[in-house]
């Protein structure tokens, strides 16, 4: 590696009280977390097979029930005096880490916990109408038997429809598909004035539908979705193919193992999921995934691993000994390939757990794992959340294909987190221009992995303590992240809005595109009635007098537009 690519060389940091609550923080994870997140994954799979064995006719009544509720509850408010509209949904209830102290100031409670259902599988259309906190692993629990599944199925499974669409997702199947939002058919949304619209890409509400991505729910409520299925098979056929050289040949591999040289996504070399992990600068493991059938799988039955077991090693460590082992192939029943990271949260639970991926507490206690990441938040002190925001990386860079080799050397010299999670996805170019879209004239240049109406991006996954915190280091987690967004900003690259930022409001709409949400802020009434978006995913500790000055003050985009919240 070259001198540029170091990492940085950091003082030793003196160990204070909140280093041993987070060392030990395994005692109480095992004997209260883990029996508590047994509780809840129970509850709430009763839950979702009560509502299975609803008819969709049943499901679909009861929606429009509380559709007709929301409506209500939301004609009681009174703009003047009850704040702004907010979910009732409880801070520690989400999965994310985005900043959520607006629920401290002055708002409006909506509860919205009752959308929680798939509505209907549609084979005829090949949709799937889900309302907005169906999960992840409940869908595919859904539509796997049936040989569905959705275009894209992010990991976690107790990822939402709703934080999905109006935040970010992605997995394996994006460089075929794009975004989680992009396979999104129709929006049902509750806006400001009580009115039930339905958005999609070529009705009335077409500026609506092309808005509604990553805008945190801020233009209006989402109460149900229709989102494209794609037939399946029982197995994936999935080839282990080691990388080794510098970080420029480890990006070289993961670039060749899925984009043809010419744009051809069409091709039947193109695998249907692709997946790299960078296990260090000089190692990594390129996945590339197609379906297969059960005949064929048991005609190669050898080699047929069912990584779902409680027992089995944790997926990143069983890719990583490809690393000794070569190149080499397995089928993996569908559904367990699609939550392949969800015992592990891919190699978080290695710093809750150091222990827990050994084979005597995956044999013993593996089958309770993972713990609940609500429970995980509400179960922190303030000081343990100054930590993590301060010694800990939980950041996706989505970043142009080509530049990935940069982003990767620039991870490695100011962050030095690994593993690190690679995989790509199309960026559409849409007849709006939305809050993230494609560098401009990228279709003159053609580069490796685009497509006429897509560039090829890449979401480089950094979830870790970062080198110079393990070696007992000074890590400045906030300047770190600053800088990180400054060099995103340069290349335009975008920063996931789940997930730690310290973006000033004018570099916010630097990095995303303001101008059509704007638009439809004031088009369809959001402003006055729902918070911005950047106040909505501004992180970082903030007071009680910070919130409430926050909601008095103008939100500014970047296409000049003013307008009060009051």
């Amino acid at each position: 590696m070259s001198n540029h690519e170091t990492p940085m060389v950091r003082p030793k940091r003196k160990k204070v009280w909140v280093d041993y609550l987070v060392q030990f923080r395994w005692v109480w994870v095992i004997f209260l977390v883990l029996p508590m997140s047994l509780a809840l994954y129970m509850f709430m799979y009763l839950d979702h097979v009560r509502s299975q064995r609803k008819s969709y006719k049943q499901l679909q009544n009861e929606h429009k029930k509380n559709v007709i509720k929301a409506i209500k509850r939301l004609k009681e408010r009174n703009p003047s005096k009850d704040g702004l509209v907010c979910t009732a949904r409880k801070p520690w209830v989400t999965v994310g880490m985005r900043n959520v102290d607006y629920k401290r100031a002055m708002r409006f409670e909506l509860d919205l916990s009752s959308f929680r259902n798939i509505l209907e599988i549609d084979h005829q259309r090949m949709i799937a109408i889900c309302e907005p906190l169906v999960k992840m692993g409940q869908i595919t629990r859904a539509t796997v038997p049936m040989n569905l599944a959705l275009a894209v199925v992010p990991e976690l499974d107790d990822l939402t429809v709703g934080g999905l669409i109006n935040g970010s997702g992605l997995e394996g199947s994006s460089h075929l598909f794009g975004l989680f939002s992009d396979i999104v058919v129709a929006y049902e949304i509750i806006l400001a004035d009580g009115r039930v619209v339905r958005a999609t890409k070529d009705n009335e509400y077409s500026d609506l539908f092309y808005a509604i991505p990553w805008s945190q729910g801020t233009l209006g409520l989402l109460t149900c979705a229709e989102i494209k299925l794609i037939p399946i098979k029982e197995y994936m056929k999935l080839t282990y193919k080691p990388v080794q050289g510098n970080i420029s040949d480890l990006t070289k591999g993961y670039i060749d193992s899925f984009a043809p040289e010419f744009g051809d996504t069409d091709s039947e070399n193109v695998p249907d999921f692709v997946e790299t992990l960078i296990y260090s600068p000089s190692e990594a493991v390129c996945m590339t995934g197609k379906y297969a059938s059960k005949e064929e799988a048991k005609m190669n039955w050898t080699k047929i691993n069912n990584i779902g077991w409680w027992f089995k090693p944790w997926f990143y460590q069983h890719a990583q000994r490809a690393l000794k082992k070569g190149e080499f192939v397995e089928y993996i029943p569908t559904r367990e390939y699609y939550h392949r990271h969800t015992r592990s949260f891919f190699w978080e639970s290695k710093l809750i757990l150091p222990f827990a991926d050994q084979w005597w507490f995956r044999f013993l206690l593996g089958w309770t794992m993972p713990p609940k990441i609500p429970l995980l938040k509400v179960a922190q002190t303030e000081a343990m959340k100054n930590y993590y925001h301060d010694m800990h990386v939980l950041q996706d860079l989505l970043v142009p294909l080509y530049k990935v080799s940069d982003a990767l050397e620039w991870a490695h010299r100011e962050m030095e987190v690994y593993p690190i999670w690679v995989c790509p996805h199309k960026l559409y170019n849409h007849p709006y221009k939305t809050m993230v879209s494609p560098e401009p004239g990228f279709a003159q240049h053609r580069r490796q992995g685009d497509t006429k109406d897509a560039q090829m991006y890449t979401d480089i996954g950094l979830y870790y303590a970062p080198g110079s915190v393990l070696r007992g280091e000074v890590f400045d987690g906030s300047d770190a992240v600053r800088r990180m967004e400054t060099w995103l900003i340069e290349n335009h690259g975008f920063e996931t809005q789940y997930a730690v930022s310290e973006l000033s409001e004018k570099d916010f709409w630097r990095m995303f595109d303001g101008e059509l949400y704007e638009k439809c802020r004031v088009k369809y009434g959001a402003v006055g009635n729902f918070m911005s978006v950047y106040y909505k995913s501004k992180k970082g500790r903030k007071t009680e007098k910070e919130v409430q000055e926050a909601l008095e003050i103008p939100c500014r985009s970047a296409n000049g537009l003013v307008h009060s919240y009051q």
